[in-house]
């Protein structure tokens, strides 16, 4: 027998090892792709987006704008009875501030007529307060000039509130 012969014949009892090179190359190479397509998705995912996001438009704090306390006669129902009551605007812009305090005067003069106008027994309840607070709200918006800063007075709160 020629010696190709011999590497040709298999004896039954002996396995034929299969390449370790074969399987070892195969295994790299997918390490390889693995990485390299994890790479390539941080790569990508690092990347500035072509498309900026929108910008949030940050809301603006409110500002504040603090009045004199009032002290008013209320309508008589059980004898004389006063009301004092100190009141802050809360606003919205600042241009709304400067309309406000420009029209001060008119401001005041629409609440105190506003307050003189109501009897203890409507004002007392929470709910009372409620109504108030915007009936005083819309005195105030019919002041302030121009007309498109009317919506920057958003809302009244009592600071104090003492009927006698």
């Amino acid at each position: 027998m020629t010696p190709a012969k011999q590497e040709a014949q298999v004896t039954p009892g002996a396995q034929v090892k299969p390449k370790k090179k074969s399987w070892l190359l195969k295994i790299v190479l997918a390490l390889l792709v693995l990485a390299g397509g994890g790479g390539a998705a941080w790569y990508a995912m690092e990347q500035p987006s072509a498309a900026p996001e929108a910008a949030v438009p940050q809301e603006k704090p409110p500002v504040f704008v603090t009045l004199e306390s009032f002290t008013v006669n209320l309508q008589p129902e059980n004898g004389d009875q006063y009301l004092q009551v100190g009141l802050v605007l809360k606003v919205a812009e600042p241009a709304a501030v400067d309309a406000v305090k420009l029209q001060m005067p008119e401001v005041r003069n629409r609440i105190l007529l506003l307050l003189s106008s109501k009897k203890a027994s409507e004002i007392s309840t929470v709910a009372g307060k409620q109504q108030l607070s915007t009936e005083i709200m819309n005195e105030a918006r019919q002041s302030i000039r121009p007309q498109k800063l009317q919506q920057g007075l958003i809302s009244v709160f009592f600071t104090s509130f003492v009927i006698q």
